[in-house]
């Protein structure tokens, strides 16, 4: 009886271990790209908005690499791309966030010469933010995607 025990809970053991040990590459690499893809689309859709929909974007990217962080990734090459990916998308959230707070200080200066130096001042801030995180970040994006299609392609 015991040994019957033994065999069951060994077979048990072994086909669990098999189900979730055994998500091939292909597998791992469609479901980082699905989540790069959803934060990629959510930049997409929201260029050019305004600073609450920014803020909100900002939020969502976050959200974006939350979705990173629970992927379970096997392979180390990934890890690397999954790590890699969440610096980009944090780079992002971080920079619109940025933006999306000066813009609204923009919106509400006065028209005085305080408020023209305030309006001034979040103009600088917004070109800064939104200049050096597309010279930075984006460029960093599309290369580390096309580096990450290029491994998931590879037999």
């Amino acid at each position: 009886m015991w040994r019957k025990h033994n065999i069951i809970a060994f077979v048990s053991l072994s086909i669990a271990l098999l189900v979730t040990g055994c998500e091939n590459k292909n597998s791992q690499c469609q479901r980082l790209i699905q989540v790069v893809n959803e934060g990629n689309a959510l930049i997409d859709q929201n260029k050019g908005k305004q600073a609450i929909t920014s803020l909100q974007l900002s939020k969502d990217l976050e959200a974006i690499n939350t979705s990173l962080e629970e992927l379970k990734l096997a392979d180390p090459k990934l890890k690397e791309y999954q790590t890699r990916f969440q610096k980009v998308f944090d780079s992002l959230s971080q920079a619109i966030a940025k933006a999306a707070k000066a813009l609204a200080t923009a919106k509400s200066a006065e028209n005085s010469p305080s408020g023209r130096e305030k309006l001034q001042k979040a103009r600088s801030e917004i070109d800064t933010a939104l200049t050096t995180v597309s010279k930075t970040t984006g460029k960093d994006s599309d290369t580390l995607m096309q580096d990450l299609n290029k491994y998931c392609n590879q037999p």
